[in-house]
């Protein structure tokens, strides 16, 4: 089951995992963007977190909205209205049930999903954090369909957003800041969809450490 208390134990693990990785987010970005995806996370999730900490929801959907709304007003360029979107809508999804089962978990992050491709206006394919996302939660429903736990589907989760991420090295981007540069964006990894597989693997990590 996911609670609040799971989802703050995530924005811990996920603001440290940025924090960690924000140069290397930044290095990515350097190439195809405009050097501040790292920068502009770091910030984002700090503030998150320490929203989160200072006054903590007491519903999963209620961690999720004020997350995304932190994001909104805090991640510049296109990150933040994006990663908003994905955790304010998943978090609506939610509604104000606690906790949640990991089938509702796993459909409100699908509309999470589904709301940052119709904001974007981006598909699989287009060099965009769905290319990490949209691979994780069919990895996920997958798991559970199969019978598996939240643990091994968020693991199985991981595994395929680390893959999506990796495969968006040898796509021209066609969304984004990186589509302006055309081909020449072809041989770098996205750096949006590779925060968003950090994201996951934090994720991964929360629910592996509830289980162990």
């Amino acid at each position: 089951m996911i609670d609040a208390d799971f989802l703050r134990r995530w924005l811990a693990t996920a603001a440290a995992v940025v924090d960690r990785e924000a140069d290397r987010l930044t290095e990515l970005d350097s190439p195809i963007g405009d050097a501040d995806h790292g920068s502009n996370m770091r910030r984002g999730f700090t503030a998150a977190h320490a929203a989160v900490e200072l006054e903590p929801p007491q519903t999963p959907g209620g961690v999720l909205i004020l997350v995304g709304s932190q994001l909104i007003s805090t991640v510049g360029g296109a990150a933040g209205p994006l990663y908003g979107t994905l955790l304010r809508r998943a978090g609506k999804a939610l509604g104000d049930g606690t906790p949640a089962t990991p089938e509702e978990f796993r459909d409100a992050l699908r509309t999470g999903v589904e709301a940052v491709g119709k904001l974007g206006g981006a598909v699989p394919g287009d060099k965009t954090m769905l290319d990490a996302l949209v691979p994780a939660v069919e990895a996920l429903s997958f798991a559970l369909d199969a019978g598996g736990g939240l643990a091994d589907g968020l693991a199985a989760a991981r595994i395929a957003a680390d893959e999506g991420a990796a495969a968006t090295v040898p796509l021209q981007a066609r969304k984004g800041r990186a589509s302006y540069l055309g081909a020449r964006s072809i041989g770098h990894q996205d750096p949006g969809a590779t925060s968003a597989a950090l994201l996951v693997a934090a994720l991964a990590d929360t629910a592996a450490e509830a289980v162990a």
